[in-house]
C-alpha cells in the first residue's frame, strides 16, 4: 500500500480532464482501485469541497459529494501537528503537515504545483507518483515474463 496526500489541484484536474490517459486521472483511479491510500484531515476535505464547488468547474453538488465520499472510502484520517514550515501559499501547509506526519510510512505528497513545496523526494508530480505506484507491477510482470519465456 502506498500512502499519499493528494493536493486539491490533482483532484480538480482529474475531474475536469478530457483525457483518459491523463496522469491526474490515473492517480485517482489508483486510489479508487485501492492501490493508494489517501491521507486526509478535515481541513483537506473542506478544501476539496470548497474548490470543487467553484462555478468555473461546472461540477454538480451530487458529483462532488459522490467523489469525496469515494475518496473517503480509500482514505486515512491523519492528525498532523504544525511543522513550522513556511510555504509560498499558506493554504498548502495542511497538505505538507499531513505528509510529514506519515513520512515514517513512506507517504508522498502529489501535486501539480511542485514549486509551492520544498524540493524533496516525497513531493512528486502525478506522473512521478504513477511511476512509484506502478513500479512493483512492472517488476512483477518483468519477473513473470523472465520465468516463463527465457531459458
Amino acid at each position: 500500500m502506498v500512502y499519499a496526500v493528494i493536493d486539491t489541484n490533482v483532484i480538480v484536474s482529474a475531474l475536469i480532464t478530457k483525457s483518459p490517459d491523463s496522469p491526474v486521472l490515473q492517480v485517482v483511479q489508483r486510489i479508487f482501485s485501492g492501490r493508494v491510500c489517501m491521507l486526509v484531515n478535515e481541513e483537506i476535505l473542506a478544501e476539496y469541497r470548497e474548490v470543487l464547488a467553484r462555478p468555473k468547474f461546472g461540477l454538480e453538488k451530487e458529483t462532488i459529494e459522490a467523489v469525496v465520499a469515494e475518496l473517503l472510502n480509500h482514505s486515512l484520517n491523519v492528525d498532523a501537528p504544525p511543522s513550522g514550515v513556511v510555504l509560498p501559499d499558506p493554504k498548502d501547509i495542511v497538505f505538507y503537515n499531513v505528509v510529514l506526519a506519515k513520512r515514517d510510512d513512506g507517504a508522498y505528497l502529489v501535486t501539480g504545483n511542485i514549486k509551492h513545496f520544498p524540493a524533496c523526494s516525497f513531493v512528486v508530480t502525478p506522473r512521478e507518483f504513477l511511476d512509484i505506484v506502478d513500479a512493483p507491477l512492472r517488476t512483477m510482470y518483468v519477473n513473470d515474463f523472465s520465468r516463463r519465456y527465457r531459458p
